[in-house]
């Protein structure tokens, strides 16, 4: 099967194109969201795609939406062919398009942890804390923390996400409230989904959600939710304090490009196929854990 790392929808104007998706306007009112192949790693695209990566992504993010009650979210429709019938004409869109509500975005990734890991292990290295949360001495890499925390990020175009503190984070938004409801949202449904997924034997060790607003201000969930590619999943049975533990995602490609001799700066070197087969492997495998949720 071969990857779709490029949309171009005719009959609709696209207003953006990220590492991962692209934003058509539908009407005045609504998006279109497409998710495709395209994986980064590093902040780098590549050239290849994951075949079916974005579909993965997609059903994943419509199972959630379709689960998560302590918030409205923005989706319309998972069948935006039925709307929008002329994208019958693009039949590599199908399970990887949806209909959503246009909303001012708020741009902060608003990131919910249960365990210390990646930029939050390597600021609590430097000075016990995380985000301006002062955490306990002597923890260890991957050690569940004593209550889940909030820890926002700036949102970069380009280049890696900053880790922000709280107070930042309100100067970004602009309303103290709105930053707050952010915050609990996030800590509720990271918490009421580790719990889920405990279940099914993986650990939702973090993830990031996105929030955007309508004319009136009202909060709703948006872009994607509890997926591979903005989550990190670990399984019970390999999880081990003090290492790193085996994820749900593009390990397979960071691990193989920690074996080149490349400054991880564009041009990005291309992916053998045997990784390109082990990462879908991965994604299809935490997909099928969730969707039987």
């Amino acid at each position: 099967m071969k990857a779709v790392t490029q949309t171009n929808i005719e009959e609709l104007t696209r207003l953006f194109k990220g590492k991962v998706r692209d934003v058509y306007e539908a009407d005045g009112n609504r998006l279109l969201l497409v998710a495709t192949d395209r994986i980064s790693a590093f902040d780098v695209v590549f050239s290849e795609g994951i075949p079916e990566k974005g579909q993965v992504l997609t059903r994943i993010s419509n199972k959630w939406f379709g689960m998560i009650n302590q918030i409205p979210n923005h989706l319309i429709s998972t069948t935006p062919q039925r709307e929008l019938p002329f994208l019958a004409h693009y039949p590599e869109l199908k399970d990887r398009a949806v209909l959503v509500k246009k909303l001012k975005r708020l741009d902060v990734e608003c990131v919910a942890r249960g365990y210390l890991f990646g930029s939050a292990w390597k600021e609590y290295q430097e000075k016990e804390e995380v985000c301006g949360i002062q955490l306990p001495p002597g923890m260890k890499q991957a050690e569940r923390l004593p209550r889940p925390i909030f820890t926002p990020a700036t949102k970069a175009a380009s280049g890696h996400d900053e880790n922000v503190s709280f107070e930042e984070c309100i100067n970004i938004v602009g309303e103290e409230e709105t930053v707050r409801t952010m915050k609990e949202i996030s800590l509720e449904i990271y918490s009421w989904a580790h719990n889920l997924l405990w279940a099914q034997g993986i650990i939702l060790s973090d993830t990031k959600f996105e929030y955007g607003v309508d004319e009136k201000g009202k909060i709703y969930l948006i872009d994607e939710v509890l997926t591979p590619d903005s989550s990190r999943f670990w399984s019970i049975k390999t999880y081990r304090i003090g290492t790193s533990p085996p994820n749900y995602d593009k390990q397979f490609i960071r691990d193989y490009l920690e074996t080149l001799d490349w400054d991880k700066r564009p041009p990005a070197p291309p992916l053998p196929q045997e990784i390109i087969e082990k990462t879908i492997a991965r994604y299809k495998e935490i997909e099928e854990i969730i969707c039987s949720i």
